[in-house]
């Protein structure tokens, strides 16, 4: 599901996603779709939600986004692990 149909679909609502298709490029990653997990109105309950999904799967790409966002352009974060030298 594109993110914008995510929006018409669950206007003003917090929800848990996991990405299925996305890419990164300088220095942000873009999600372009997704498959919704569960809806919420209040973002503590689905936070708490993505971390339940989160140490079940840790492997899997899970957020959770309020629908008022217009895209889900992300910020990457560098972990801070090095390869071999």
């Amino acid at each position: 599901m594109r993110w914008k149909e995510v929006r018409e679909q669950f206007p003003d609502e917090w929800v848990v996603c996991e990405a299925l298709k996305s890419f990164s490029k300088e220095g942000y990653w873009y999600i372009e779709e997704v498959v919704v997990i569960d809806r919420f109105d209040d973002s503590t309950v689905a936070m708490k939600r993505y971390y339940e999904l989160h140490r079940e799967q840790p492997h899997r790409e899970y957020g959770f986004f309020h629908t008022s966002r217009d895209q889900l352009k992300l910020r990457e974060k560098w972990a801070g692990i090095r390869g071999p030298r």
